[in-house]
């Protein structure tokens, strides 16, 4: 019996099993540049059980396995680089349990981040972590992701509270508890938030939420040079205002973003701010928020507080990517990740900026910079070997420059396919030990293989 006929008989549902043309292509990429490569089959599962089943089988017959989400990821993680089963999650996304009077939800691997909120609006809760892709749950866990909230409320790591996963042979585990804290044991929740998938499949989330709050002013102020929007980012944290938001956005990806939501925001070097909390600590906030801008030669400084208007002017920022995306069609996209300590930040901008201008390459910088993680976009012909090796120098520079500042390769997006290559310069000899965790976890090698690290 093959493949195909094997999982169809332990799944029993012939529409969970696929081996559909489009069904293996939409499974054989991420987002980003990455070359594709298809599955040989795409299992949906819908319980725990079944994901039990298929790792057993796959373990047994040496199949490597790659979960799938939303297919939101930036660095392969998704691509299935060894063929074999991809594992669609998004058929296991019920939520579980809100338990408001604990702030906490259980949830399972494919509930989307849009799907949890909407479902705590009348709770009056929210779950804060924010890629700005519709992502499941499960893959911003696999991959701790954090994004625009991050400044304030943490990055994924900080909201598992526990795990169900399914381990290579078939075997389930469950991690940490309904407790916010426990000092109970090894962390092996903090050791599965961000395995991308390589350590096992998570089948049931705990994850922390928060009350939402009283009032919100979002702004947006515009700068005459990125240097001096992140000097300005730079001094609103020193001053202790703590926004719950504060991104930079360079001139490429204002114009984008403008042709691409049809708005007319000054193509500047902007920072969109977002306080919240009590009305009067988000309006005293504004102001010390005013005064900081305007010291570093803010150009203009508007404030929004109706939630519509907030909502626009965010959506604009979370578009970002897809905007520079549709403004060089046929063009592939790198982002880099870097993240550095808050003090190396306007310095680390502004090597960016004196690099990508002197190799007059197409580039646009925007990031999460109240946490010192910024992205540099890089166009370029895939099919262009020298452009390639161009683009790839420029990232190599920019990581390396933030590493000899103490800081690290990737600050949310993980390391996948696309920064195995800086693992080693990031983490020594530690990569060797990473490398035992994953051998104990998968001996057989099943488990998202070709990820995280090189061969």
């Amino acid at each position: 019996m093959g493949v195909y006929e094997s999982l169809l008989e332990l799944i029993g549902d012939r529409e969970r099993v696929s081996q559909n043309e489009t069904v293996l292509e939409h499974h054989s990429k991420g987002i980003a540049y990455h070359a594709p490569r298809q599955p040989d089959v795409v299992v949906f599962p819908k319980t725990a059980e079944e994901v039990s089943r298929v790792l057993a089988f796959a373990n047994e017959h040496r199949i490597p396995v790659t979960p799938f989400g939303a297919g939101t990821s930036l660095e392969g993680h998704v691509i299935p680089v060894e063929g074999g089963i991809s594992l669609d999650m998004t058929q296991m996304n019920h939520i579980v349990d809100i338990r408001s009077d604990d702030f906490l939800a259980i949830v399972e691997p494919g509930v989307t981040r849009l799907q949890l909120n909407q479902a705590l609006k009348p709770y009056g809760l929210f779950f804060p972590v924010d890629p700005g892709a519709d992502a499941t749950i499960g893959g911003m866990a696999a991959t701790n992701a954090s994004g625009t909230n991050s400044v304030k409320y943490g990055v994924m790591r900080d909201h598992v509270l526990g795990l169900d996963v399914v381990l290579a042979d078939g075997s389930v585990i469950q991690t940490g508890s309904l407790a916010v804290k426990s000092s109970a044991g090894y962390h092996l929740t903090g050791l599965f938030v961000g395995s991308e998938g390589t350590l096992g499949i998570f089948t049931r989330l705990i994850v922390r939420l928060h009350g939402i709050p009283e009032a919100t002013t979002a702004i947006k102020a515009c700068f005459p040079t990125l240097e001096a929007a992140a000097q300005a980012a730079f001094a609103v944290l020193k001053a202790g205002v703590e926004p719950g938001k504060i991104e930079l956005v360079d001139e490429a990806t204002i114009a984008a973003v403008n042709a691409y939501k049809k708005t007319d925001y000054p193509v500047k070097p902007t920072l969109f701010i977002e306080l919240s909390g009590s009305r009067a600590s988000v309006d005293d906030g504004t102001e010390l928020v005013k005064e900081l801008c305007e010291s570093e030669g803010a150009v203009s400084f508007v404030v929004e507080t109706d939630s519509l208007a907030r909502a626009k002017l965010w959506e604009a920022r979370h578009h970002a990517a897809f905007a520079i995306q549709a403004a060089y069609p046929g063009k592939a996209m790198l982002s880099t990740d870097v993240c550095v300590p808050l003090s190396e930040l306007p310095g680390a901008i502004a090597d960016t900026r004196r690099l990508v201008n002197e190799q007059n390459m197409t580039a646009a910088i925007f990031g999460h910079v109240g946490d010192g993680n910024y992205h540099t976009v890089l166009a370029f012909d895939p099919n262009d070997a020298e452009e390639m090796a161009r683009i790839e120098q420029v990232h190599a520079h920019i990581v390396r420059y933030a590493l000899s500042r103490g800081g690290t390769c990737t600050g949310e997006h993980g390391i996948g396919i696309g920064k195995r290559t800086f693992l080693r310069e990031e983490k020594g000899d530690a990569v060797g030990w990473m490398k035992r965790l994953k051998q104990l976890f998968d001996p057989n090698g099943i488990l998202n293989p070709g990820k995280i690290f090189l061969p």
